[in-house]
């Protein structure tokens, strides 16, 4: 077992950690990133089918990093981390505790016990799909969420919608924007009378009865097959995942998850990603559902300048304390 001490431990190696972790680095702090290696938008970064346009399966409103592949452009920030010292670290975190001088301990599963002054909880949330058959395989290339992040790619496009829940009368109208041709295939959701006519008003196709898989080619997606063996003919299909935060290190720390009025838990903040555990701050996804890469970057800047400036106050009161026990000397 080995120990190492800094100031900052930052639990994710994603936008956020990175971008807090160069925020702490310039300001001469000492700072180590853990991350696991298992960044949310990954799939978004490989290959995709030829009939999406250039950049489909890229980072997107990135600004003056447009399209750029995810695992590129997280390649490029631990290169400008390091740049300033930072220390990344690949490795799962199984444990985190306050020991009795105020001060961080963090466990990895290799063993080494980090000390840390101040923790910042980076490590994002998983995307629980829906359990359709198909779903999976196509996710991050034509099976997709968000009209932000690929919206563009699928303009003009056959797409449907898997209703799942709630929000898909939501993606639909967001989806609708993009496209003259969505399909809302109902699966197991009933429409209210006004969703209905919302659907109708903006030429939604609905499609009745359950999703039973979605029938691709060469990577790419063809149709969905409904339970009774018809078939939907589609380009890209828009589902709702669940999204579960890593959160198991704030819980350990004493802390609650928040519920989401979306549907789910989150690590609620104050200000700058501060948390209701002390010497604990979050930023990212872990912390804001729906943050997308350029919003968690902005969250972990602002989340490193705050922790920076909460050392600078502790600091200095030690200093103050220093000088005045010396007068009294």
């Amino acid at each position: 077992m080995s120990t190492t001490s800094f100031d900052v431990a930052v639990i994710g190696g994603g936008p956020a950690g990175l971008s807090a972790s160069t925020t702490l680095a310039r300001s001469r702090r000492s700072v180590v990133v853990i991350d696991a290696g298992s960044p949310r938008n990954a799939p978004a970064g490989a290959d995709g089918p030829a009939r999406f346009a250039p950049g489909a399966h890229g980072a997107h409103n990135v600004l003056g990093h447009e399209g750029i592949g995810p695992l590129e452009l997280l390649e490029r920030g631990r290169a400008e981390a390091r740049a300033y010292g930072v220390e990344i670290r690949t490795g799962e975190v199984i444990d985190a505790a306050l020991s009795d001088d105020g001060r961080f301990t963090v466990t990895l599963a290799d063993g080494t016990v980090i000390d840390a002054r101040r923790i910042l909880l980076a490590a994002g949330l998983v995307d629980e799909l829906p359990d359709v058959p198909g779903v999976a395989d196509l996710w991050g290339s034509t099976v997709l969420h968000c009209p932000y992040c690929h919206g563009w790619e699928v303009r003009g496009r056959r797409i449907g919608i898997l209703a799942t829940g709630p929000m898909s009368v939501h993606q639909t109208l967001m989806f609708r924007q993009l496209s003259d041709d969505v399909t809302f295939l109902a699966h197991d959701v009933e429409l209210g009378a006004d969703e209905a006519k919302q659907l109708s008003a903006l030429d939604v196709r609905v499609v009745d009865g359950p999703v039973d898989h979605l029938d691709s080619v060469d990577g790419a997606l063809r149709a969905a097959v409904l339970s009774d063996g018809s078939e939907v003919e589609l380009d890209a299909v828009v589902v709702a995942p669940r999204f579960v935060v890593r959160s198991e290190l704030f819980t350990r720390l004493g802390g609650t998850l928040a519920d989401h009025p979306m549907g789910g838990q989150y690590v609620a903040t104050g200000p700058m990603g501060i948390t209701d555990v002390p010497g604990v701050w979050a930023a990212g996804n872990v912390a804001d559902l729906a943050a997308t890469v350029a919003v968690s970057m902005g969250a972990g800047v602002s989340a490193g300048a705050a922790i920076n400036a909460d050392l600078i106050a502790e600091d200095t009161r030690a200093a103050v304390e220093a000088r005045r026990t010396r007068v009294d000397a």
